[in-house]
């Protein structure tokens, strides 16, 4: 059985428990055990122990975000000790990219990252992909159940090793409670969800024309809570939207308009501000004819909204 070790920022604990749920079956199955300093017994002595933990390991997973990397406890202490071990070939090091940031200039950089091609999990419109090709890494790493023949060298290490000191007694890791959401809190996410909008339409309509000779774009930002986007072919204009923000009758979420014509108030698809115990999501309502996940990410929502504006361009 190899031994998992999460070495991430308190930050981003949400996501780490989510990954952990993705690895259950490898657990069911005597593929692996986990640790994270979550549990560790009270009345421990807490660096001791993540140490001995570091040292058992025979994966570790670097879980990066910017706040991994400002952390100097992850970055200095359990990042470096964690590369020396897998120079020596005495442990694998898997960073799992979270969030977007500067990784690639960091001592793991050259490493192979999941998710693929190091796309961070909160860039994926569905995190349950992204935690699905990060499982199928480890499951490939650790060779389990429909991975490669890996899990007799993790074997043949264990058996080499002397006897490691006997874990902590078993208890589950799912100890977190529901969390509950204010409205205070879901303002804060649509307001942030917007901005990340408005800026993936002002980056995207930027390389749209640079890329496609005959496509003039403009972006005009209204207000605080509404923007348009026209796109223009050979001239013509073949695309517009106006996306905002409101309450009344499309609720407290983020609003896409086709039509110049449709009142102020006018949408064909909005996005809900949605909330369960594991956090605050966008949620749409459904009024655009294409496939789209129930739960999405700030880049989720950005992309079904622009798909719906490109459409215009492409026909």
């Amino acid at each position: 059985m190899a031994v998992i070790f999460f070495s991430y920022s308190h930050v981003d604990e949400e996501l780490r428990d989510q990954l952990e749920k993705h690895l259950a079956i490898l657990k069911r199955q005597g593929v692996i055990e986990t640790f994270h300093d979550r549990r560790i017994p009270a009345g421990n002595d807490l660096d001791r122990s993540i140490s001995t933990e570091l040292e058992r390991a025979d994966v570790i997973l670097l879980l990066v975000s910017p706040d991994f990397l400002a952390s100097a406890y992850c970055y200095d202490i359990e990042m470096q000790r964690a590369l020396e071990r897998h120079s020596r070939g005495e442990a694998r090091v898997i960073p799992i990219i979270l969030r977007h940031c500067d990784w690639h200039s960091a001592p793991f950089g050259k490493l192979l990252a999941a998710p693929r091609d190091g796309k961070p999990v909160k860039a994926f419109p569905d995190l349950d992909e992204a935690f699905l090709q990060i499982a199928q890494a480890i499951r490939q790493a650790v060779g389990g159940p429909g991975g490669p023949a890996g899990a007799a060298a993790v074997a043949a290490r264990a058996v080499a090793q002397p006897a490691a000191r006997p874990a902590p007694g078993p208890r589950s890791s799912s100890l977190r409670l529901p969390r509950s959401f204010s409205d205070a809190d879901k303002d804060r996410f649509r307001d942030e969800a917007f901005d990340y909008i408005a800026k993936y339409f002002e980056n995207s309509l930027t390389e749209l024309a640079e890329r496609n000779p005959g496509i003039e774009v403009n972006f005009r930002r209204i207000d605080a809570n509404q923007f348009t986007v026209t796109g223009y072919k050979d001239g013509r204009k073949a695309a517009w939207c106006r996306i905002f923000t409101g309450h009344g009758a499309m609720g407290n979420g983020i609003a896409f308009s086709a039509n110049e014509s449709i009142g102020i108030g006018g949408f064909n698809e909005n996005l809900g501000i949605g909330a369960d115990a594991e956090g605050v999501y966008l949620r749409p309502l459904g009024m655009a004819i294409r496939q789209s996940s129930g739960r999405l990410t700030f880049e989720g929502g950005a992309e079904l909204y622009w798909e719906m504006f490109i459409d215009g361009l492409r026909r």
